[in-house]
């Protein structure tokens, strides 16, 4: 997993990653794991008015890795936009604990092996600009799939295979926005429900104040629900609230969705009162049930996993399969409170 620490504005700090990584004579239009489609040319073009509006400085940061990268910005929207919707993956797992003793969001990132040493942990400080300072991790670059802020809101998003797509913003860029945008779940569900979006996923979110939600989606429809009597949520790469689970599609192979999610839900169901982070390591880790214990013949895996543990402002995270490998404080993000 690579680490990098990005600072400037938007568009300086895409400009110097697109430098940096063409000067070690790397482009990023040769390490895509899928084929560029006219569909998605297309798709992403129509897509591109949602994030000037909406999310002006990714675009910036984008045109700066054009720039940097000496590509054309379109080749990268066609890549960034398009995911979740037209590139279309059903993976990874997330859950939200509170109990006296601990309050913690946890995530297992699943995603191909033939990539994974392109996976990054990204800080990010922004200068003149009304950004939130954030460390998110990411199985591609600029839209981030985990992360917390520097006022302590964390978020984690998982796919959902989409029952239709219209012209929007993905759950990956929308992420990237909340961690910029808000300092708490309210004003994260306040402005989710502004946003165009183009596909279906979910969202597990918690602040420092002790909130907590689970959000579905499709691209017409947004649910979601607060932490329930039993102090857990949990998601994978299906809808398990009423009013979106008609939008459930069977999959031949969706990664053992919800065999993860029974996992996640019954252990849950009977230990959130109790747990701390070393029973979220374990959880995640595949000792109560199966979550990552894939084949990796098959070119799946658990790719990385993190806890974020909001009552003492820590983040940890093990680079790889938590199966296998140890997760490790992360000592390089510092929170403002």
């Amino acid at each position: 997993m690579y680490h990098a620490r990005f600072n400037g504005t938007h568009y300086e700090i895409g400009k110097r990653w697109g430098e940096l990584i063409k000067k070690n004579g790397k482009c990023l239009l040769d390490n895509i794991p899928f084929e560029i489609t006219q569909e998605m040319r297309d798709f992403s073009k129509a897509c591109l008015p949602y994030y000037e509006d909406f999310f002006p400085e990714v675009i910036d940061e984008i045109n700066g890795i054009a720039d940097g990268q000496k590509v054309d910005s379109e080749s990268l929207y066609t890549i960034l936009f398009p995911m979740y919707a037209l590139v279309r993956v059903t993976n990874c797992s997330s859950f939200i604990v509170k109990n006296e003793r601990a309050f913690l969001l946890g995530r297992n990132s699943d995603f191909l092996t033939a990539i994974e040493k392109l996976y990054m942990n990204c800080l990010y400080s922004f200068k003149a600009t009304e950004s939130y300072a954030f460390s998110g991790n990411t199985t591609a670059f600029v839209e981030m799939e985990d992360g917390i802020n520097q006022w302590g809101f964390a978020i984690a998003l998982t796919s959902v295979f989409p029952d239709s797509i219209k012209p929007g913003m993905n759950v990956g860029l929308i992420l990237r926005m909340l961690l910029e945008k808000c300092r708490t779940v309210a004003e994260a569900i306040d402005l989710l429900g502004k946003i165009p979006r183009c596909s279906a996923g979910t969202l597990v979110m918690a602040d420092s104040s002790g909130a907590a939600y689970l959000v579905e989606f499709t691209n017409e429809k947004l649910v979601y629900s607060s932490l329930n009597g039993d102090g857990y949520l949990c998601a994978t790469n299906s809808f398990h609230l009423p009013k979106v689970n008609s939008h459930k599609i069977s999959l031949e192979d969706d990664w053992f969705a919800e065999e993860r999610y029974e996992t996640l839900d019954s252990y849950l169901n009977a230990h959130s009162q109790s747990m701390g982070v070393s029973e979220a390591k374990q959880l995640l880790g595949g000792e109560f049930g199966f979550i990552c214990q894939y084949d990796r013949k098959t070119g799946k895996d658990t790719v990385w996993s993190a806890i974020y543990d909001l009552k003492n402002d820590q983040a940890y995270r093990c680079e790889g399969n938590p199966s296998r490998k140890k997760y490790k404080k992360d000592t390089r993000f510092i929170f403002n409170q």
